[in-house]
């Protein structure tokens, strides 16, 4: 499936009130992205990327990563590079290079990435680059070897939390929201 046909395909869940119609607003500006050129551009002020949520079903503990930009733990994930071709791509290898875990796939579906949550956040200016804001469209993936887990380097560390901590760990609170979402398709589908 292509990223446009993903991006249709996708409705933000009813039940979040507020939080489904403000992302009304961002999913409407990612297609836009889509549809005007180049989404994926780093030069440009808003650029779509993408991220995963990285679980272990059977323990209901999710990965955080700290992120010294952000100055807080969040999930993992990143640009969408050259060759690439939809943000599903980019979760997928960022969340294979941040955290060492070879095995990642969607969840609940592993034949079906699905995505999530998208959610446009800023980012601060940093090492040369001005401040800007990714149009963030976030993905779950699970992994049966948790403890395979490393970080890409030291200033990455890696924790597993269970959901309710990982809330109160986490700094926006747009991730709080996609949280929320990964716990209802928990108890929604089970452990894997």
């Amino acid at each position: 499936m292509d990223f446009l046909a993903e991006l249709d395909a996708y409705t933000p869940p009813a039940g979040d009130g507020l939080a489904a119609a403000g992302e009304a607003a961002d999913v409407a500006l990612v297609r836009a992205l889509v549809v005007g050129g180049d989404p994926w551009s780093r030069s440009a002020p808003v650029h779509v990327t993408g991220s995963a949520v990285v679980l272990h079903s059977p323990s209901r503990r999710v990965l955080l990563r700290w992120h010294e930009r952000m100055g807080s733990w969040l999930h993992v994930g990143g640009h969408v590079d050259p060759g690439e071709t939809s943000p599903r791509d980019a979760a997928r290898r960022e969340a294979r290079e941040e955290t060492g875990l070879t095995d990642l796939v969607p969840w609940p579906d592993p034949t079906r990435p699905t995505i999530v949550h998208v959610a446009v956040v800023p980012v601060p200016a940093a090492n040369g680059e001005p401040a800007h804001h990714h149009a963030d469209v976030r993905y779950l993936l699970a992994t049966a070897r948790p403890d395979a887990a490393v970080p890409e380097r030291p200033s990455a560390p890696l924790r597993w939390v269970d959901l309710a901590e990982a809330g109160a760990l986490v700094g926006p609170d747009n991730l709080r929201i996609t949280l929320a979402r990964v716990e209802a398709l928990l108890d929604e589908h089970g452990p894997a």
